[in-house]
């Protein structure tokens, strides 16, 4: 399957200083996303099925993931900080044929965040209602009513269905069920699942935050057969040795000068891993 992304553009140097040259005003807060990449040697990116962006803090990784998002125009769920100077830093870029299907979309930790807080104040409205609906029933149960009108046609019923079936099937059929029945990093993934529908391009933003390692080896293996079998390209700004591990990525390392394409074995992050668990390999017993 030929990428719906093959290959983006950023402005190098000149280009953004030949911007610079025509502004009349030399004093701003901010010039972002301008002097973010374009120091580092971020020229252009050539993009397969999957592939990673890998560098630490001010790498530029997540910056490059946002304007590729705003220059194709995809889908979001949760704003971000967007300057002034974007829609001129994206008349430098180009996206060349890219042919991103509707559906495509970034994904940030703040989108996966603020779907958790959504979740949970709705769990709190629910368990609200629960409790009011425990007071309903016993109130109704043991109430001595009699129907004097028409008016008292609607208690009537509630009295006839408390005193009908038990507590827990009354309240049951009048409230849904409690929508988070999982942990912070299983309503993650979930996410992850929901919004990853197949047949489009997609760009996640450090994807391993709130999932634990099983987790993130979960969502590596769903990234790689929603690519493999339906038609997914990915974009990934990570550096999660579980994520950088997947077969066949592409990954490039920002943090190299200038940046280029790496094996993940080779990267710091890694190797950092790697040091850390031979230091410390006579803790592990060999006992199951």
């Amino acid at each position: 399957m030929k990428p719906y992304l093959s290959q983006f553009r950023f402005p190098d140097q000149d280009a953004e200083w030949q911007f610079f040259a025509g502004q009349r005003r030399t004093c701003y807060d901010s010039y972002y996303p301008f002097q973010v990449l374009a120091p580092r040697g971020v020229r252009r990116l050539e993009f397969e099925g999957v592939t990673i962006l890998y560098g630490g803090n001010g790498s530029g990784k997540s910056t490059a993931l946002n304007v590729m998002a705003e220059k194709l125009e995809l889908e979001r769920d949760a704003p971000f900080n967007k300057t002034g100077f974007f829609p001129d830093y994206l008349r430098l870029c180009s996206a060349g044929d890219a042919r991103p299907p509707r559906g495509s979309r970034i994904i940030t930790s703040d989108d996966v965040f603020a779907w958790m807080l959504d979740l949970r104040s709705l769990n709190d409205g629910i368990d609200r209602k629960r409790e009011q609906l425990f007071e309903q029933y016993l109130d109704a149960k043991y109430a001595d009513f009699k129907l004097e009108s028409l008016d008292d046609y609607e208690q009537l019923k509630t009295v006839n269905a408390a005193r009908r079936t038990s507590q827990s099937r009354y309240v049951r059929g009048r409230l849904m069920d409690n929508v988070r029945t999982h942990s912070n990093g299983e309503s993650a993934f979930l996410y992850f699942t929901q919004k990853i529908t197949g047949n489009a391009l997609y760009l996640l933003d450090e994807p391993e935050n709130s999932l634990s390692p099983g987790r993130q080896l979960e969502l590596a293996d769903f990234l790689l057969e929603s690519a493999r079998f339906y038609g997914c390209q990915f974009i990934i700004a990570t550096h999660s040795p579980f994520l950088l591990a997947m077969r066949g990525a592409k990954i490039y390392d920002l943090d190299a000068d200038p940046p280029r394409p790496r094996c993940w074995t080779e990267l710091e992050n890694v190797r950092v891993y790697q040091q850390f668990f031979a230091d410390h390999a006579g803790d592990f017993s060999d006992d199951e």
